[in-house]
């Protein structure tokens, strides 16, 4: 049976964080994030949440609940952990947004199975995301190195062409399944940062947060393309089969551009679900 995996936004976050939170200030109208992604505008971090909110939804995932169980109420989440009510709603609205929790107005918030495709408006660590799913990820390194700009990543990054910057090419799996071919490239401020990180076992992004860059924000595109010869060989798929492409460029909470990157996923192991509103036409058509 699954357990309720909360997307780890802040592995990190302990309990002991919650008294420095208020201390600097970080209430519900703050506002730090991190990674989700839109089609066109990616919302690092998903919907403004705080620290607060993912430190609470990091304690409820603690608790190993599995499908159908029912969570507490706001109300007695406000009693357990001292947190407001605005807090304990947002949490929970958190968690119904990434469709790990369903509320059922009159009988509580209830446990429900993962979804099996990420949200084309989230974007959280590859082995979060997986392992949410209840899977097991792992990546292998095939590069990291500083070099030069070229024109077009220095136009992603607003970097000038022959700009250091940190190219980082990884495979990523799930139960050892090849599930993306990702192209990296980072400004050169985050060198010493990405070239020390472990790369394979750990988080990217985790460890650019713990050197203080904070990523929020970004942009992405997604196509469809037909498998190259290297996407063949490390994806264990044929030459000319559809993949599907997600190229993306993120900024910090200054929105400083820091990283664009290239994930090449193969189409029958990935998918991206886009939810949207329809546009109201004129009134006389239909």
């Amino acid at each position: 049976m699954e357990l309720l995996r909360v997307p780890a936004l802040f592995f990190g976050l302990a309990a002991g964080l919650r008294g420095r939170l208020y201390d600097r200030g970080w209430l519900p109208s703050a506002g730090l994030d991190v990674p989700v992604i839109s089609v066109g505008n990616i919302t690092v971090g998903g919907t403004g949440k705080t620290p607060m909110v993912l430190w609470l939804a990091r304690e409820l995932q603690e608790r190993g609940l599995r499908p159908g169980e029912r969570l507490p109420s706001d109300a007695e989440l406000c009693a357990e952990f001292g947190v407001s009510r605005m807090t304990a709603r947002n949490a929970m609205q958190r968690l119904a947004e990434d469709g790990l929790v369903q509320r059922v107005p009159g009988r509580g918030t209830f446990v429900v199975t993962p979804p099996s495709h990420r949200y084309a408006d989230r974007l959280m660590a590859f082995s979060h995301e997986m392992e949410r799913q209840g899977r097991t990820p792992s990546s292998r390194l095939l590069a990291r190195e500083i070099r030069p700009a070229t024109e077009d990543e220095a136009k992603s990054l607003a970097l000038r062409p022959g700009e250091p910057l940190v190219l980082v090419r990884r495979l990523r799996r799930a139960d050892a399944v090849p599930i993306a071919f990702e192209s990296a490239v980072l400004v050169g401020r985050t060198a010493d940062v990405v070239m020390a990180a472990d790369l394979e076992a750990g988080s990217l992004h985790e460890a650019l947060a713990g050197a203080g860059l904070h990523l929020r924000r970004g942009n992405a595109t997604i196509t469809a393309e037909a498998a190259t010869p290297e996407d063949a060989r490390l994806l264990e798929v044929s030459e000319g089969d559809p993949l599907l492409v997600e190229r993306r460029v993120i900024a910090d909470v200054h929105g400083r551009p820091i990283e664009a990157t290239e994930s090449r996923y193969p189409g029958d192991r990935y998918a991206l679900d886009v939810r949207f509103e329809v546009e109201s036409g004129p009134p006389d058509r239909p």
